[in-house]
């Protein structure tokens, strides 16, 4: 079987793809989710002419030629309004937030005013209309879409949300991730490996990255080289919106994954990808249900999620589609590339003026996971690329998961 681009792999698996059903989600539980419809104000904002100062409601017209005197005539603090009216010759003492008494249309400023003996008060600078009040729909009115369908909620977005009375929002469903981690090598972290045995990794850092996306995720544990007991793990992940596998997907005698998707219904759409790390990637579908096969190594198989199950989970949650690519300066030398795409392990240093300076470590082996853990950008290196020099501008990926 050929070897097919990154680019066209991707495409593939996003082809059809759809974004989940929305569902209803209390606002304190909404943070990072994403809008399924846009989000409209249940009210105005503020809800009343509203003063932006501490000082006194008064009528303009009664302080154009200040200093004036006015009658006191009670008091309007947030949340206990004055329950009058002002009249020509009266003032109402009022607080920030709090809302302006009808027939007043001003607010001059306690700095401004000196309270006098019976319940008077002296405006002593004039203020003109509607100074220092916040008007009723100043902010937004009743009706008014604030948020747009598609959005991913962050902080801001919910304190505007919650301005607006949106006790709950519409949002797209969070897709389901099952992973499952294969092989005899593995044991659990804090179990007790044998002379033969490592650490499992992958179905970790692959549901902490399905999470970060914005999906649920599951872990089905680690499986044995066993077909039967493979097919059985599958069959556990029958809900989930896509099925991650881990290991068992290269060419080994003992590498029965893909044996087990196709007696499990899964119809695979391809296998192997011309890129380096992450060759043995393979993809299918079972029903509605996606199916991704990654590599054992740690860093294939992230730089695979990465760049497969993120778009994937991107166009369920309906958000638009990017690479996400940008570019920096080499801070070292690269040879010439081969056949395949080069997804490279590198530092990257951000100057004051915003320029970028990406150096690639010596050694890129697929199973250091320090390595990765202390890069902060994959190099692109698209196939055949001639060799570059220090200085040379290449395009770059992030690592910000």
């Amino acid at each position: 079987m050929a070897l097919i681009p990154v680019d066209e792999a991707r495409t593939r698996i996003l082809k059809g793809v759809k974004p989940l059903p929305a569902e209803i989600v209390k606002l304190d539980q909404a943070l990072g989710r994403v809008l399924a419809k846009p989000l409209k104000a249940a009210r105005n904002q503020p809800p009343f002419d509203a003063s932006a100062m501490d000082g006194y409601a008064v009528m303009a017209a009664d302080v154009v030629n200040a200093p004036a005197t006015l009658k006191l005539m009670g008091l309007s603090a947030a949340g206990h309004g004055f329950k009058g009216r002002v009249r020509p010759g009266q003032c109402v003492r009022i607080f920030t937030g709090a809302p302006v008494p009808p027939g007043a249309d001003t607010v001059a400023i306690q700095e401004n005013a000196k309270p006098l003996d019976g319940g008077r008060v002296e405006i002593l600078q004039a203020a003109r209309q509607g100074q220092n009040v916040r008007v009723r729909g100043l902010d937004f009115r009743r009706g008014e879409a604030l948020l747009p369908k598609g959005l991913r909620l962050n902080a801001r977005d919910m304190a505007l949300a919650a301005a607006a009375n949106a006790g709950t929002v519409a949002a797209v469903r969070r897709p389901r991730i099952a992973i499952l981690a294969t092989g005899d090598e593995l044991v659990a972290p804090g179990g007790r490996p044998k002379r033969d045995q490592i650490v499992s990794s992958n179905s970790h850092a692959l549901a902490a990255m399905a999470r970060l996306f914005g999906a649920e995720a599951v872990s089905l544990g680690i499986v044995a080289d066993n077909p039967k007991a493979t097919e059985r793990a599958i069959a556990k992940a029958a809900k989930a919106d896509i099925l991650v596998t881990t290991g068992g997907a290269s060419v080994g005698d003992h590498d029965y994954v893909q044996e087990a998707l196709k007696n499990s219904g899964v119809k695979i759409g391809f296998w192997k990808i011309a890129m380096r790390p992450g060759k043995p990637f393979m993809y299918g579908r079972r029903g509605g249900q996606h199916v991704l096969g990654l590599p054992g190594n740690p860093v294939s198989a992230l730089v695979c999620a990465r760049l497969f199950l993120k778009p994937l989970i991107d166009a369920l949650l309906g958000l638009p589609a990017s690479d996400d690519l940008t570019e920096a300066r080499l801070g070292a030398p690269m040879k010439e590339n081969d056949s395949r795409q080069d997804y490279v392990r590198a530092t990257l240093v951000e100057a004051a003026d915003g320029s970028r300076t990406v150096t690639p470590f010596a050694r890129q082996d697929s199973a250091m996971q320090r390595t990765f853990r202390e890069a902060q950008a994959l190099i692109v290196r698209p196939p055949f690329a001639k060799v570059a020099g220090q200085g040379d501008v290449v395009k770059i990926l992030r690592l910000d998961f």
